[in-house]
Parts: structure tokens; sequence; C-alpha cells
């Protein structure tokens, strides 16, 4: 999603960019374009402080502002290295969990039950794809337990859920033998964030009713 006619440029990470992609829909934030790094790279940390410096790169030949929608998401304070030195801004704290739920909402919930794997609209839709192909767990079904056996229970931060996606997330949980947990968390966490770290000139903020505007991909 480029175009000339965009002033500023978000680099964000796979998992987040039909999140993104609504609320620049909604918002008529026509001045910010957006391009996506692959979510398998979350399975190599590694990998993603110089992916992002690249597209950086590519960008600032066009671009006038440049934010990254990446928490650290295992990098180890590499990537904040990389951004320090390109001068572009990230999302806060530590992955997109804290910033869905709120980070104090999200702390709360990983004191209460600290074994929990988290969900959310995308990786509930690529589960199968992102985690049990990309872990060998399709080929290999032993690794599931060694993988899953220090959790307790999943939790699924939804952004726009449906019927189907709520049913698929119990599916995931049963098939994890874990218990399960619904948090509804919508998109105004990522909203608000946006808007204080883009200049939304030609914006309109429409206070968003996502109910009213759900869209499944």
């Amino acid at each position: 999603m480029l175009s000339a006619a965009s002033s500023a440029l978000i680099i964000c990470c796979g998992a987040l960019a039909r999140e993104i992609k609504t609320l620049i829909r909604l918002n008529q934030w026509y001045h910010i374009a957006l391009t996506a790094l692959p979510a398998e790279l979350h399975n190599h940390p590694e990998q993603i402080p110089e992916a992002i410096r690249q597209k950086i790169g590519e960008g600032r030949k066009q671009y006038k502002r440049i934010f990254v929608a990446y928490a650290d998401c295992g990098t180890g304070g590499v990537l904040d290295q990389v951004l320090k030195e390109e001068g572009v801004e990230r999302l806060p704290g530590v992955h997109c969990y804290g910033l869905y739920a709120g980070e104090s909402r999200f702390q709360s919930l990983q004191e209460q039950t600290p074994g929990s794997f988290y969900l959310t609209d995308f990786l509930v839709k690529h589960f199968q794809r992102l985690v049990v192909e990309s872990l060998g767990i399709d080929r290999h079904p032993q690794l599931k337990s060694l993988y899953f056996n220090h959790y307790t229970e999943v939790v699924y931060f939804s952004q726009q859920p449906t019927e189907a996606l709520l049913l698929r997330a119990r599916e995931i949980a049963d098939q994890l033998l874990l218990d399960f947990t619904h948090v509804e968390t919508g998109l105004r966490g990522m909203e608000k964030i946006l808007e204080q770290k883009i200049p939304l000139r030609e914006s309109v903020n429409l206070s968003l009713n996502l109910d009213q505007h759900r869209r499944v991909v």
C-alpha cells in the first residue's frame, strides 16, 4: 500500500498490516503509506532489525516521515539500536499484545496467568502456517508438548472478532489442550499511538465504532 501522494510511511509487521490498513481507511489518513515485512520474521527475530533498516533506506527516497510499527519483537534491544542510528521511532513495548490490550491491562493478565499463550486476529487466521508448520509440529507431532508444555491457557486478544475467528481460537486452545480466555481489545490502542507518533494532516478522526465496520480479509 504505497502511494505517490503520501508524505509519511509506516513500516509494519505483516501481522499488523490489516489492522493499520483499517485505521488508515476509516480515519482517511490519505497522506500515510504502508509497507509490511513478512510476519514469518517473528520466527527469526535476529533478522528483523536489518530488514527494517533496509526498508527505512528505501523509504527515505520518497517519504519525509517514517514510523516503524514494530515493538521490540524478540530482538533484545537490537532494533532500538538500529532505529536510534536511523532517527526513527517505533511502537512502544516488548510486543504488540500490550499495545492491543493496554500495558497495564496486559501486565495484570500476565500476573494473573503467567503461563498464557497469546493470539490475535492475525495469529488465529494463520496459526497453522505460522506456528504448526513453521515449528514442524505437523511433521513431528511430539514437538507440540515440547513447545507448549509450560503454557496453561490461550488468551485471544481480538481486534475485529467474528464468530468464525472466535470458534477457530477455541479450536486452537483445544488442540493445545489449554484453557481459553477471550479479551476483546479493538483497535483504539493502536489508533491512539499512531495519532501521537505521525502528523495527521488532512486527516479526519471518525471516533471509530469498529463493530459497525468489521470486514474479514
